[in-house]
């Protein structure tokens, strides 16, 4: 594979594809094992498809199927590898096992397995039947450069694969999570980097999973101006391949055996219940029995589980796949008037929710990315170890303040310090000096135990800041003002 890039097909995914071709071309002797997976529509087939054609190395794509009707398919693509006329009749999982791997004898080669969890759904044994093969002392460790690589899109399956006492526990030298684009790649791959507000919608609504783009359509909205058009006709239109998306996503993970109660959980996260009581009281159970569902849907990763910033053992809960949150405050909830053709009017009537539930966590969320990937030491006061959000006491106002971005750092051996707090702001009015005044109140209530040097202060607002604010703010040092714009190109 030397002299071999990554093709112009793949956008992003730099660092996935480096780890696959390095995995794939490893010239030493013995056969490896690899492992691919992430959820469904972000692109992990054509990246395996291309990495077999760049290396000409052999795919097969499992489908729901029984097992003998699998091995038939795997023997007719077999052969076709080999340039066979007939197929190749494999009785066993074993024996095709054994010519897989006899594939590595004369060169690296990637032998790849999609949809692997539907292999096993029919046969239960196969993972014990690669871990046989691939003992110390057998023909694919000692003869062959075959580089086996298991995909799916069954999280909790495939994970469980090399988990505890899994035959393939210690058998697989590359485990690759492949996730969706981050707010700034999403922006690039949809053509809308030059406008951060479009970009900032689009990410706030559908996230950053590729597939999106050609399920909505093809292309974006052409402007702002024409965004709530085209939610309309691509998102909310009961005939897009949209309107579904965000019920799907739960109902296709074969771990979930009760999507209603998920599904419930999912709906009280959207509307704006964060903690764990707030969602029990939402839903009418005790705290104590939500571990299963919160644990769930974190496995299959619709939801993020976030600490405090300043309390240990207390966290709060996020929606990890925007789409969820769309179809839980709007198609769900409208379902019946979007279906008899009034997606407009719904769009229109929602726009406090929208505003409210959607933009402004979302806003928040990506406040906290920039801060921990993308802002520079200068500007958050130090190396940002975590960011996270917290909730800290006031004894002048009586009542608990919530602080939107608490920036810290690790600095060798010693504690933990905090470098930064911020507020974000994803309304459509600009911010104003009041909310720094807010920020300095909330910046004398932090612990000293946990301030080093005096914290910065960042206040991120989507719709900018007052004339009165940026001078104020280039007058200090300790002051530092996010846009949209500085949010998607600036550190």
């Amino acid at each position: 594979m030397s002299g071999k890039g990554k093709p112009e097909r793949l956008f992003g995914r730099d660092t996935e594809w480096r780890e696959l071709t390095e995995f794939a071309s490893t010239s030493t002797l013995g056969a490896t094992l690899g492992l691919v997976y992430g959820r469904r529509r972000l692109g992990k087939t054509l990246m395996l498809e291309l990495l077999a054609r760049q290396t000409s190395g052999f795919l097969f794509a499992a489908t729901q199927q029984s097992e003998a009707q699998n091995l038939a398919d795997l023997g007719a693509a077999y052969g076709a590898l080999l340039g066979l006329r007939q197929p190749v009749s494999f009785p066993s999982w074993r024996e095709a096992l054994e010519e897989l791997f006899r594939l590595g004898e004369g060169r690296a080669i990637p032998v790849i397995i999609d949809e692997f969890p539907y292999l096993i759904a029919a046969s239960p044994g196969l993972p014990s039947y690669i871990q046989q093969a691939l003992s110390p002392l057998s023909f694919a460790k000692e003869r062959s450069r075959t580089r086996m690589i298991l995909c799916g899109s069954a999280l909790t399956t495939m994970a469980e694969l090399l988990g505890g006492g899994a035959p393939l526990r210690g058998r697989a030298s590359m485990e690759l999570v492949v996730r969706p684009f981050r707010y700034r790649e999403a922006a690039a791959f949809w053509r809308v980097s030059h406008d951060p507000e479009l970009a900032f919608r689009l990410h706030a609504l559908l996230g950053g999973t590729p597939a999106y783009l050609e399920m909505s359509g093809g292309s974006p909205p052409s402007s702002t101006a024409d965004f709530d058009d085209w939610v309309a006709r691509r998102l909310l239109n009961p005939a897009s391949a949209m309107f579904r998306e965000g019920s799907l996503l739960l109902r296709e993970e074969s771990s979930i055996s009760d999507p209603t109660s998920y599904a419930a959980t999912l709906a009280a996260l959207s509307a704006g219940n964060r903690r764990r009581s707030e969602i029990a009281s939402a839903l009418g159970r005790p705290s104590s029995a939500l571990g299963h569902l919160l644990s769930g849907l974190r496995d299959i990763g619709l939801i993020d589980q976030v600490d405090d910033a300043l309390r240990e053992k207390r966290s709060m809960y996020r929606i990890a796949e925007p789409v969820v949150r769309f179809h839980q405050l709007l198609i769900q909830r409208h379902e019946p008037e979007l279906v008899i053709g009034r997606a407009g009017r719904v769009w229109a009537g929602s726009a406090d929710t929208v505003a409210g539930k959607i933009y402004g966590p979302h806003f928040e969320d990506l406040a906290r990315e920039w801060c921990f990937e993308h802002a520079d030491s200068e500007t958050v006061g130090g190396a940002a170890a975590r960011v996270r959000p917290t909730e800290i006491a006031c004894r002048e106002h009586r009542q608990g303040h919530e602080i939107d971005i608490v920036v810290t750092e690790s600095p060798s051996f010693s504690a933990e310090r905090i470098t930064a707090i911020g507020e974000a702001k994803g309304t459509n009015s600009a911010m104003d000096v009041p909310h720094l005044e807010r920020l300095e109140h909330l910046r004398g209530l932090l612990p000293a135990a946990k301030v080093g040097p005096l914290p910065k202060l960042l206040l991120f607002g989507r719709s900018g800041f007052t004339e009165r604010l940026r001078r104020v703010a280039e007058a200090r040092v300790d002051v530092e003002l996010v846009d949209l714009d500085r949010l998607y190109t600036g550190s």
